[in-house]
């Protein structure tokens, strides 16, 4: 465990200090941020519950997580209490705050307890933290290996396959692949022996110059439609706001349909261009 730093120690200390408020205080502070958005009347319910964030943080610390950061995701936790409670509900706001105080460590132990994202769903997360202190109070020496993920699965009312899932995941750990496979600082890494699925960069190249020529005869093609052909095809199709038919009928003082039909009439020529242009180029 690492040592604490002094300004997470004074802060502690200070936190621990702070004022105990009873419930009809409790009630006016959060109706004065909830009605009028009272910044005094939201710091002073904040502060007086950082005590709750510094106490759940403890309990969370044998996941390996420094306490200066658990301390500031329940701080987190307790602004987001602030925000969503409902003064009229009949819960204390120290209640309600250590739920969202909790949850927000929990989230935050998930995130990085793992390179490997650990927990991805409700049963999972019940299981990532209630799973040691089970295998505990089942370890008497009676339960045989096989039959232990059904016993945690009955104990804790989740799937079998679900307790299989997270023993695997908890019972690893990570491992670098900047390290070498034999164990020799000169060996291979482990990253090596990665494949790399990128495009080559020929095979990038000649897609690219592919495309460019694909382009070139695509906006050529276009250029030798008729002036009021053209002018359809690039703002139906060249476009970045591409406009509707009605709108360019409007303009040119012709239907929607006879837009249309110089629109299909237009797209055939530029298909037949670009098609004989690429068999040229073949048989060339």
């Amino acid at each position: 465990m690492q040592p604490r730093d002094p300004r997470t120690s004074q802060f502690i200390r200070k936190a621990m200090g702070r004022e105990m408020l009873d419930a009809e205080t409790e009630h006016r502070l959060a109706l004065a941020w909830r009605d009028h958005r009272d910044e005094a009347a939201l710091h002073r319910l904040i502060t007086a519950y950082t005590r709750l964030a510094v106490s759940v943080a403890t309990r969370y610390r044998r996941y390996g997580m420094p306490l200066e950061d658990l301390i500031q995701q329940g701080n987190l936790g307790l602004m987001r209490a602030a925000e969503k409670y409902d003064p009229e509900n009949g819960a204390r706001f120290s209640t309600y705050a250590a739920w969202w105080i909790r949850a927000s460590m929990q989230e935050y132990v998930m995130r990085n307890w793992s390179v490997v994202r650990t927990a991805t769903n409700a049963v999972q997360k019940k299981l990532f933290f209630h799973l040691r202190k089970t295998l505990v109070k089942l370890d008497d020496g009676e339960i045989r290996r096989e039959a232990l993920s059904e016993t945690v699965a009955r104990e804790l009312d989740v799937p079998e396959h679900q307790v299989q899932i997270m023993l695997g995941r908890m019972s690893g750990q990570d491992l670098s692949l900047n390290v070498a496979q034999n164990g020799e600082e000169d060996g291979r890494d482990w990253m090596d022996a990665l494949e790399d699925d990128t495009v080559a960069t020929e095979t990038r190249v000649l897609e690219d110059l592919e495309a460019h020529r694909r382009r070139s005869l695509l906006y050529s093609a276009v250029q030798d439609l008729p002036e009021r052909e053209q002018r359809i095809i690039a703002e139906r199709h060249l476009s970045d706001t591409p406009r509707t038919l009605a709108e360019i009928g409007a303009d040119m003082g012709i239907s929607k349909e006879r837009v249309r039909q110089l629109e299909e009439r237009a797209l055939s020529r530029v298909t037949s261009a670009v098609q004989d242009a690429a068999r040229e180029s073949i048989s060339a």
